[in-house]
Formats: C-alpha cells, structure tokens, sequence
C-alpha cells in the first residue's frame, strides 16, 4: 500500500508492506481523508517520536470506511463511513484502529470534515472539560484561537455556556473566532495580553499549546483556584513560572498529551464527548471547520499551510483517489 514516508528530510508517498489482518479488538479503516496536525510536523523533524508499539507513519486522525472488523468488534460492520482517532499511521491507504478509537461519522458530513474532527475535539475536550473540570460559568482562555484545537473549543464552550476568549494573530482571525461564538478576542501582536485580560476579567481555565514565557504570563489573569493546562511547546521548553502566586492562588498548571493515551483511555474521551455534545455534532451544530483541503500529491504544502501559522481551523489531506 502507499504510505507517507521521510526520505532525506522530505515527505514522499511510498509503495510499503501491506497491513496485517487487524487484531481482533481492531477494524481496517481504507482511509479517504487524513488530518494534518503540529504533532505530525514535530515527527518530521524529529522532535516526537511515536509511542512505542504505535506506527511511524505520520497522521493522528482519518476519515474512510471499515474494510476489516476484528472478531472481537462489534457496533461497526464492513463499509461503514467512520472516522478514526490515532497514535499514528494516518498518512496511509489502510489504517489498523483499536475499534474504541473509532466513530461513526454523521450523514450530513463530508469525509474532509470527518477527517478534521476527531483528534482536535478529542484534545479540547480532553483537556477542558475532563482534566480542568470545566465547572458552569466558569470562563476560559485558549490560545492559537484559530487553529484546530481552537476552533473546536470555541464551538464547545458555546454550547455548554462557558464564556472563552480567543488570542489570536490577525483581525481576520479575531473575526473568524468571533463568528464561532467566541465571546472576546486578543489580537497578540496588537494588544498587551495581560492588560486587556484587566478589562475583560480573570479566566477560570486556560489551554496553551505555547509554553515557554506565556505560562508565567497566564498566571496573572487566571484567577483562583485556577488551571493551565499545558498541550504543546511552540514557545519552547523552558519559562518563568511565579510559584508564589502558584501557591497563594491555588492555581494548578498541568501538562497534558492525547497520543499516547492507551486505546481504552481515548475510547472514554470519546464516549463522553458524544454523550455530552453527540445531538449536536449530529446535527451540524458543532462541526469540524476546514480551513483547507490538499490533494495527496501535494502533501509537503499541506504541512507546509500549518508550519506557517495561516491556518483557521483545520488542513486535512485527500488519500487516494
């Protein structure tokens, strides 16, 4: 089968081994669309390798249709339109998921938006609503507003009630958070963060994927008893973080990842987020927002589109034909 591999330093669809037969908690899903996260991008160059026992194959999330069901599965059945939440393996004709990493995909969705849901939903809910807690009320901040992640949260926290703000690096992007149901924006390059958070109040949750000196920045306007949680590292490694008002604040910063989650732990998040927002993802309320749709030839743009920060929800890539 053709899968996407690194040769050299560049991406290049290559002929591979076809897949085993699936394991018996497994399905074969022939994959039609396949998400692009920055965690793909971090593989590529080297910087987060794959779990162990997980494919080295780029792709976190996919949409297609089941080919094989193992004899353990039930609840999914051959040429069933699914998408797939993954530890890796995405960028490839066929996929072997745990069948608990795998949902339905509604009717009225493209395979472009089943393709771009999974792996951002997963993660703002995950971190948001599970780990922080998100209490009734209770505000929140995301930064990279516009991105995948972000986008989806906006949507999230608009059906559950909770007031977000959205940092963001355009007006256009502010305007696109905006029309999601973000209740305020900061445009970072042209406002002070933690002064403009003054006028709009404190923030109950945060969700940064930038780390180095915005944790320590985050600190000021979060407010008692509040949480940041941590999911990437755009800003680097290493920053400033005030303990003293860690402690007298009770404020709690938690570092957090999705993909090496164990298959019955991600089949818990997705569980609970369609228990809590399945009627609204079925019916087109929330949805995965698709910035940009690649063809398979022209991967290397695709990642290229999100490694340049100009994307408003999510890239995904066609597979095949």
């Amino acid at each position: 089968m053709q899968a996407l591999q690194l040769s050299k330093g560049k991406m290049r669809w290559s002929e591979i081994n076809s897949l085993p037969n699936p394991s018996a908690n497994e399905v074969t899903v022939k994959v039609s669309a396949a998400g692009v996260n920055r965690a793909d991008l971090m593989q590529i160059a080297g910087k987060y390798p794959p779990p162990p026992g997980a494919s080295d194959i780029p792709g976190l999330e996919v949409a297609g249709t089941v080919a094989e069901v193992g004899s353990y599965v039930s609840g999914l059945q051959k040429g069933q339109r699914v998408a797939a939440l993954l530890a890796g393996g995405g960028f490839a004709e066929y996929v072997n998921v745990p069948a608990e990493q795998v949902l339905p995909v509604p009717d009225n969705w493209t395979d472009e938006m089943a393709a771009g849901w999974l792996e951002t939903f997963a993660t703002a809910y995950l971190n948001v609503f599970m780990l922080a807690d998100l209490q009734p009320k209770e505000s929140v901040l995301t930064h990279a507003g516009a991105s995948g992640v972000g986008s989806s949260l906006i949507q999230l926290c608009r059906e559950s009630g909770n007031p977000i703000t959205a940092v963001v690096g355009s007006s256009d992007k502010e305007s696109f958070c905006k029309e999601l149901g973000a209740t305020d924006t900061i445009n970072r390059y042209q406002q002070d963060i933690i002064e403009t958070m003054k006028g709009i109040g404190g923030v109950d949750v945060v969700l940064n994927p930038v780390a180095g000196d915005s944790i320590g920045k985050d600190q000021h306007y979060l407010n008692q008893d509040g949480r940041i949680i941590l999911i990437g590292l755009m800003g680097g490694r290493e920053g400033t973080v005030d303990f003293g008002r860690m402690l007298m604040k009770r404020q709690r910063i938690i570092g957090s990842t999705l993909r090496s989650l164990m298959p019955e732990r991600k089949g818990e998040i997705l569980t609970q987020m369609w228990q809590q927002f399945g009627s609204q993802f079925t019916s087109g309320v929330i949805q995965p927002i698709i910035d940009k749709t690649f063809e398979q030839r022209n991967v290397q743009q695709a990642f290229d589109y999100v490694a340049a920060n100009k994307t408003q929800g999510k890239i995904v890539v066609k597979i095949g034909e």
